[in-house]
């Protein structure tokens, strides 16, 4: 393939891929990720789920009205004997009917406190509802986020990689024209088509990378259209400042999600244990009710009779024994141990990832001032390998190698921001601050 048509497939495929581009920034793409999401519309939902339960009604606290009616009918016959005389008196087919009404209430007034229990119990799922919903949000931004630097990553590496092949572009010419000149060999020649061509081809895979990055971010904002093309409003991989490790402490240990997930389910554990314990008290059940029924009747003293009136009573009982209330009390007292147990284990795991992401980040933070000194020497060796280069002084192996510097630099850079920035997300999210990017 000649260097031109190469350029120009480079260039065409640029063009095809930043044709429909949308320009976002980062809080730009997490705003419509978080309301588009689907994974958060599922979360959501079962939010509202646990708000609906969290009522009295639902814990039982609150009477409960029923309305009945019924209707029966009976047909019969009989023949009675009298005393006196003997005589046999005779009903056949005597029709029967009763129609009734009734509106009854029935209210469990105590039960030794277990509607309160199972009160609180569903407010604090309510309250564990909301953390989920929490958790998944602060996923889904740590994820984005990272997807979204890893796509300004692979933009800055696509400039990378092109500016070395213009860059080649650029030798192979010179070298071209000494060539017809007769200043250089064949085998320069050869070797600077070869070096161009190795750069157009990485330049043409990093489009691939760039496109898969774009396919990522499209599922992760659950965007239909999985080939819409992005391009992010950062031009470079920025880091905030002024992040401290006892700070970050202090905000973890007061509100990660997942912690205080722990916390809530430590609370449900003794509710239910208030609940078990609450079937040794007596209970006290209120009922009323406000009736009507209507009698016919196809052979009696009266042809009809209608009752109606209120009637009301009252149940107090106690459960004397109960062979599973040791065993189930035992166990709630155990699920509260666990509970205990689950947060401290949780406390300590959070500590250990902490002090990992500090010490990465730390780390990286060096590693990226040591690519920066890099960068530069390997920058100022460029310019004076291009002036010797021009003049006929360098070689283009040479060159060659002063170009490959300049680009390893380049990426060892990008690498050490990049991972710098992961870092960063991380020690956000573990510390509860994640929701500062949508700031």
């Amino acid at each position: 393939m000649k260097p031109h048509r190469i350029t120009l497939a480079i260039a065409a495929m640029t063009l095809c891929l930043g044709s429909s581009a949308q320009i976002m920034s980062l809080k730009e793409c997490l705003e419509e990720g978080i309301k588009e999401s689907y994974q958060i519309k599922l979360v959501n939902i079962s939010e509202e789920k646990a708000s609906n339960n969290d009522t009295w009604g639902n814990a039982g606290g609150l009477p409960t009205v029923a309305v009945s009616g019924s209707y029966s009918g009976s047909m019969s016959s009989n023949d009675a004997t009298l005393r006196s005389d003997g005589s046999v008196a005779s009903n056949r087919n005597v029709l029967d009917h009763t129609l009734s009404a009734q509106v009854r209430a029935d209210w469990t007034l105590f039960e030794g406190f277990s509607i309160q229990a199972t009160r609180d119990r569903l407010e604090e799922l309510h309250n564990q509802s909301t953390i989920q919903t929490r958790i998944t949000i602060e996923d889904y931004i740590a994820s984005l986020t990272t997807e979204y630097y890893n796509l300004v990553k692979q933009t800055l590496h696509l400039k990378n990689l092109d500016y070395a092949t213009a860059l080649s572009r650029e030798r192979l010419r010179i070298t071209s024209e000494r060539y017809d000149m007769g200043g250089n060999s064949r085998l320069d020649y050869q070797q600077a088509q070869v070096y161009f061509n190795a750069d157009s081809a990485k330049s043409l895979k990093q489009h691939e990378s760039l496109a898969s990055a774009n396919i990522r971010i499209n599922r992760l904002m659950s965007n239909q259209d999985l080939r819409a093309t992005h391009v992010a409003a950062d031009t470079a991989i920025t880091l905030l400042t002024g992040l401290d490790y006892q700070s970050l402490y202090d905000d973890m240990m007061k509100t990660n999600a997942s912690l205080l997930k722990a916390e809530s389910n430590r609370s449900i554990a003794r509710m239910d244990r208030r609940s078990v314990q609450s079937r040794n008290y007596p209970y006290l059940r209120l009922n009323a009710s406000y009736g009507l029924t209507h009698n016919i009747y196809g052979n009696n003293t009266y042809t009809e009779r209608t009752n109606w009136g209120p009637g009301f009573g009252a149940t107090v009982g106690m459960t004397l024994i109960n062979g599973k209330q040791r065993t189930q009390e035992r166990n709630a007292l155990l699920d509260e141990m666990n509970a205990d147990i689950t947060i401290e284990q949780l406390e300590l795991q959070l500590r250990a990832n902490l002090d990992d992401f500090w010490q990465a980040y730390q780390n990286n933070l060096m590693l990226l001032e040591l690519q920066e000194q890099n960068l530069k020497a390997a920058q100022e060796t460029m310019d004076i390998a291009q002036e010797r280069y021009l003049l006929g002084n360098l070689s283009g192996l040479e060159m060659r190698e002063a170009q490959k510097s300049l680009l390893d630099a380049e990426e060892s850079l990008l690498q050490a921001q990049y991972d710098t920035k992961v870092c960063e997300i991380s020690l956000l999210q573990i510390s509860g601050r994640i929701m500062q990017y949508l700031e």
